[in-house]
């Protein structure tokens, strides 16, 4: 049987559905991976599994060498992996994407040096390998400044800093932190750019062509954690084409624009100003949303891509779909989410989950990593959906209690 060959994965979400979606193709899917355990679904799924050091190239190759004669495919659901597969894919001789300029995108100092020299509209900015030079930064480019790692995703490390202390200190935060557990790796410098004001959207693209405008919810400051998303965008047509376009024109000058992207998009008063572009499919269940209002599925499409076939991009309906996650407020113990079979049990509810378990230990971190839950909802429009899910949402009740510190008694004198 031929093989699709898988790099890393992610612990929920996507990971499991190109799994499936190879599956579906008559492919068998191949995880190569530093620790399978981290992904149980491949456990539970019996996905086959290679226990391999994906950060050492020669030992990647390796593993490929030994299935190349049935490899039809090799690519990753995890971003952090997705250049080193377009890489090896090139050298087995099957479809891939430019591994260069996947790279070049993912450091964020040099896509918006990509980006500027494009004429594209964007932030001023400055990269920084220490605390002191990213605050003097941030002084001369004109506080508020945003300060985040130059490879990341999920919000993880990102702040929004009014004084040059708060620069110092988100910095510091980003060089110093153990990121592994978000698999991100360490940071040598980072981004620090003027903040634009606007409501934020996201452009799907697949090769060059729009697939949709995603309407994003945001958290309140100083962070960006997405609490939700709304597909298709409520947008006037003329914002909707100003975005699309934007979008298309940052793929082109990145060099991109094989299989799917997410460019990130402010809509400033100026108009359309492009925050990041990412070479992968959207994360937090933004192709859940696209399948669910249009019918098309870009995980399987991005399969079919993979190996060589034409991607199904026909959209077979004209609805809507609106994501809400429970988001952790606080540090502490997760003990219920009450209310949730009361949501499930609405009209318009798709799909309610959690991804972290009652009993976990929670740790603040102002990311993605602080969902526990969410919420699905269509509707005949991106009003109707949004409503449904906001009605549910409403009706979940989060209970953190801190973890109090145990208590030492001493022996009486």
């Amino acid at each position: 049987m031929s093989r699709l060959l898988l790099l890393e994965s992610n612990t929920t979400g996507s990971g499991r559905l190109f799994c499936v979606a190879a599956r579906r193709l008559g492919l068998r899917p191949v995880v190569l991976a530093r620790d399978p355990a981290r992904y149980p679904y491949l456990a539970e799924d019996r996905i086959e599994t290679r226990r391999v050091d994906t950060g050492d190239p020669p030992a990647v190759r390796r593993a490929a060498a030994a299935l190349a004669d049935q490899l039809v495919g090799v690519t990753s659901s995890s971003e952090y992996f997705v250049a080193a597969a377009a890489a090896l894919a090139a050298e087995l001789g099957l479809p891939h994407p430019d591994a260069a300029a996947i790279t070049a995108c993912r450091d964020k100092g040099v896509q918006r040096r990509l980006l500027q020299a494009a004429g594209l509209a964007g932030p001023a900015f400055g990269t920084a390998g220490d605390p002191a030079r990213a605050a003097e930064l941030g002084t001369e480019l004109g506080l508020p400044v945003v300060v985040k790692p130059v490879s990341g995703s999920g919000s993880v490390g990102v702040r929004l800093c009014h004084r040059p202390d708060e620069v110092v200190e988100a910095a510091r935060a980003v060089l110093a932190a153990d990121l592994a557990s978000a698999g991100i790796p360490a940071q040598s410098a980072v981004l620090v750019e003027q903040y634009l004001d606007g409501p934020e959207f996201s452009v799907e693209t697949f090769g060059t062509e729009v697939v949709g405008v995603t309407g994003k919810h945001v958290g309140a400051p100083p962070y960006f954690v997405e609490t939700g998303h709304d597909f298709p965008a409520v947008l006037a047509p003329a914002d909707r084409t100003a975005l699309a376009g934007t979008a298309v024109r940052a793929l082109t000058a990145l060099g991109l624009g094989w299989g799917p992207a997410h460019v990130e998009l402010r809509l400033t008063t100026a108009g359309p100003v492009v925050i990041e572009v990412n070479p992968r499919l959207a994360g937090g269940m933004i192709p859940d949303l696209v399948r669910l209002a249009t019918g098309v599925d870009l995980i399987a499409a991005t399969v079919a891509n993979t190996v060589g076939q034409r991607p199904d991009l026909v959209p077979s309906r004209a609805e809507a779909a609106a994501i809400r996650f429970l988001v952790a407020g606080s540090a502490g113990e997760f003990v219920a989410a009450a209310g949730l079979d009361r949501a499930a049990g609405f009209a318009q509810l798709v799909e309610v989950a959690l991804t972290r378990l009652p009993g976990t230990s929670l740790r603040l971190e102002n990311s993605f990593r602080d969902r526990l839950g969410y919420l699905i909802a269509t509707g005949r429009d991106t009003r109707s959906a949004a409503a449904a899910v906001e009605r549910a949402l409403a009706c979940v009740q989060l209970t953190i209690e801190p973890v109090r510190e145990p208590v030492l008694l001493t022996e009486p004198c």
